[in-house]
């Protein structure tokens, strides 16, 4: 079993910057994607970006290209979203998710989401 913790959500004005954190654990020699869902109150959990065990390929919604970067540490297990210009649109809850892959590849979707984590609360103000 894998477990997923995050961190860094919190209050912001608009135009302002955010970075979330990922921590993952408790599986070891396997390789796997990471990345980002969110979910507004009364919406679906969308896409928001995510990266290869390699940290080669990534992947981004339309909705967040140019604003947001994601990135991956060298020991692999940590997967960070820095997300700048920031818009009331972004308030979300943040999901982390990883998939089960190998270690250039990500699925067409961006993410399935084998692993969640419990997710960090963004909050933008206008």
């Amino acid at each position: 079993q894998m477990q997923l913790v995050e961190s860094g959500g919190g209050l912001v004005q608009a135009g302002g910057s955010l970075r979330l954190s990922c921590a993952a654990s408790g599986r070891t020699g396997i390789t796997y994607a990471m990345g980002w869902f969110r979910q507004a109150p009364g919406t679906e959990r969308e896409f928001v970006a995510a990266v290869s065990w390699s940290g080669t390929n990534t992947d981004y919604a339309t909705s967040v290209k140019g604003r947001f970067t994601i990135s991956r540490d060298d020991a692999k297990n940590t997967v960070y979203l820095q997300m700048n210009s920031l818009k009331p649109e972004d308030t979300a809850v943040y999901y982390c998710a990883a998939d089960l892959l190998p270690p250039n590849l990500l699925y067409l979707e961006g993410l399935r989401g084998d692993y969640w984590g419990q997710g960090t609360q963004v909050t933008v103000s206008s």
